[in-house]
């Protein structure tokens, strides 16, 4: 297992991490330059492209340089029509790769009661939304995603990561300073790319209040991009391990975050979430696996437990049920829960593939037993990988983590 350095959400941000290939020990220097980035950035007029809302306008605002030059971050921002003087909660919405800043999303969540911003990180512009290849913005940054990996011989200020992370908080500076939106109220969730950074974004802004990462995490070793960076030059991959893998930032998160994925989701598989979430203390983290969950943009990527997850936290709505202490006991699994709402039913999710990549594993599901405080299951003999969900009377999913049959040492110890 990689051993992480702990990471100081300074001005200047000073790593030393072990790299998971070569157990080589590399310093990396990240310049967020934190205090600046929660200033809300200037703002600039967009004419050329219209919202279809009257609640949503369309606005670019000011990133960081981009080799020596200004950029604009295009942004939907959208603020629901409310009671005079009364302010709302906000939500900063990131989409994954193939995506950009989606105005259909930024209506979601205000038709929710949310005021939310979602920005293109790939330095493109979103018309029209299915525009496939996108519109460059002839003042945005680097392109984003998998570009990112051509980019780890250029100066890091140059480089996608660092443009991203600092639009993701700038947009929040932005959203924070609405007159209709409570600054105190805030949190972030975002698809896939959008997913990892979520997972840095919550670890440097401590003004968030909960964070949903959907897909993406860190621990790319374990990510279908691990392919891609062992066809990178050796201190290249080294560098995206060492300094931009959320996964040196995590140990940092400091409030509540909700982690969705599928079971078989082919870009960033099962090991990489579970190493994900674990680095986040426990009383801090709610998992959501569904069994095939597709990999998608919003409705797809937008689970129903994300927002009551954030109401939970912003708006005082019912929480959703908290599931802890899996054990196994020979053929028993169990866990304990506790929650405020009535449990519908539990279930027993497994596979008997532990060889095939996690993308093509088959899963099969089976009843639990639901007792006042307890699930209990028993595993079929075929069981290698399992874990139990709790579904209440909303239809939400709350569950453990996977584990492995064969190896108990890797059940987390009770908490």
């Amino acid at each position: 297992m990689r051993k992480l350095a702990r990471v100081s959400c300074i001005v200047l941000l000073a790593l030393f991490v072990v790299h998971p290939k070569t157990g080589r020990t590399a310093p990396a220097e990240v310049p967020w330059d934190l205090a600046r980035l929660s200033a809300p950035p200037a703002v600039f007029p967009c004419e050329t492209i219209q919202p279809s809302d009257p609640r949503i306008r369309a606005l670019f605002f000011a990133g960081p340089d981009y080799r020596g030059k200004p950029t604009r971050v295009f942004a939907w921002l959208g603020i629901p029509v409310g009671e005079p003087g009364r302010k709302v909660p906000g939500i900063i919405l990131l989409h994954g790769g193939g995506g950009t800043a989606f105005e259909s999303w930024v209506k979601l969540w205000v038709d929710r009661g949310y005021g939310a911003i979602a920005i293109d990180t790939f330095g493109n512009l979103p018309v029209p939304e299915d525009a496939k290849p996108r519109p460059r913005n002839p003042d945005g940054g680097p392109p984003g995603g998998s570009a990112a990996f051509e980019q780890l011989g250029d100066p890091p200020h140059d480089q996608w990561p660092f443009h991203a992370v600092s639009a993701a908080i700038l947009a929040h500076s932005l959203l924070r300073s609405e007159p209709g939106v409570d600054p105190d109220r805030t949190g972030v969730t975002g698809i896939s790319w959008g997913g990892y950074l979520t997972c840095v974004m919550a670890s440097l802004d401590s003004r968030l209040k909960f964070a949903a990462p959907v897909y993406g995490c860190g621990h790319y070793a374990d990510t279908t991009f691990a392919g891609v960076l062992l066809k990178r030059p050796p201190q290249e991959s080294a560098l995206w391990y060492d300094q931009w893998d959320a996964a040196n930032y995590l140990p940092k998160v400091r409030m509540p975050m909700l982690w969705c994925t599928g079971t078989n989701d082919r870009f960033f598989w099962l090991p990489a979430w579970r190493d994900s979430h674990r680095q986040i203390p426990a009383e801090l983290r709610t998992l959501a696996l569904r069994v095939g969950m597709k990999h998608g943009h919003p409705p797809v990527g937008d689970p129903p437990e994300i927002l009551a997850f954030a109401d939970s936290i912003v708006r005082g709505g019912d929480p959703l049920p908290v599931v802890q202490n899996l054990a196994q006991n020979g053929s028993v699994v169990t866990a304990t829960y506790r929650s405020g709402r009535r449990i519908v039913r539990a279930e027993l999710n497994f596979t008997a593939d532990n060889k095939s990549p996690w993308e093509k594993r088959l899963w099969q599901t089976a009843p639990a037993t639901v007792n006042p405080d307890t699930i209990t299951a028993e595993l079929p003999p075929e069981a290698r990988v399992f874990y139990l969900n709790l579904i209440d009377d909303r239809g939400y999913i709350v569950g453990t983590e996977h584990c492995l049959k064969s190896e108990e040492s890797s059940l987390p110890p009770p908490t």
